[in-house]
């Protein structure tokens, strides 16, 4: 497979699987794990990562305008202000587990067994927390206690195949948030979240000499961004009507799959 064919296909997967809760990282690395298919290397890793983040910072640019000017406001207790307080709290535990298990997270020791049970439970998880929530809070009713363990929730996003988004969205099932409303924390949150990854990523830069493409790279940033900002849009749209037992059916085919390849 061509490097340019690997960039295109490893943004599509990128832009398409970040929000989606079916695991971005775990989709990434088929193409080397079943293919065996070139590493394109940290740089393309940041390239595809900056554009997703680039996407949800444009989709929900209203959103940051308005938290952002919430700062400069001598009331601080209005609904932005707060929204933007819930997500650096439920941002914290991932940065710093991830910081703690970088080393072992950046060796990759993991096979496709182990990716296709972390789907099989991770989807159970999510199945039972859409079966049971019956509540229809928004996001005006996050609490810190409940922005706190969505945050601690996340971080089993670090497991390959747990898939961040997945994990959030549980997370905020299970305090009772509307799926809708549980999506769209979930994708707030996508933004310090990747961003911390790109930091950590960019770290790695510093520690090993790296070379990179520049064509390579752009394919990856522009795939990646449009199609996360096309999934964005039509998640939140179609979500309510058609319920998470798709993607939870989804991976389980894809773990059993992966289980017996």
């Amino acid at each position: 497979m061509s490097d340019i064919l690997l960039s295109f296909i490893l943004g599509l997967v990128q832009g398409l699987t970040e929000f989606l809760p079916i695991s971005s990282s775990a989709h990434l690395l088929f193409p080397s794990l079943i293919f065996g298919s070139n590493d394109l290397g940290l740089y393309f890793d940041i390239s595809v990562h900056a554009g997703t983040l680039a996407a949800v910072i444009y989709y929900f640019k209203n959103e940051i305008f308005l938290m952002s000017k919430s700062i400069f406001l001598t009331d601080n207790s209005n609904e932005n202000s707060n929204l933007l307080l819930y997500l650096v709290i439920a941002t914290i535990p991932i940065v710093i587990f991830g910081f703690l298990f970088k080393d072992f997270i950046s060796q990759r020791i993991f096979s496709i067994e182990s990716i296709a049970i972390s789907n099989l439970v991770f989807a159970s998880i999510l199945l039972l927390a859409f079966l049971k929530n019956k509540e229809k809070k928004t996001l005006i009713n996050i609490t810190l206690l409940s922005a706190l363990f969505i945050g601690l929730f996340q971080c089993f996003a670090l497991i390959p195949g747990a898939s961040r988004s997945g994990t959030a969205i549980t997370a905020g099932l299970l305090i009772g948030l509307s799926l809708k409303d549980a999506s769209k924390f979930a994708f707030l949150l996508a933004i310090p979240t990747i961003l911390g990854a790109l930091t950590l990523l960019a770290l790695d830069l510093n520690n090993e000499t790296v070379t990179f493409d520049f064509f390579n790279l752009s394919i990856g940033f522009l795939t990646s961004m449009i199609f996360a900002f096309l999934t964005i849009k039509i998640f939140l749209k179609v979500i309510e009507k058609i319920g998470m037992i798709p993607f939870v059916a989804y991976r389980v085919l894809l773990g059993i799959f992966l289980l017996i390849i």
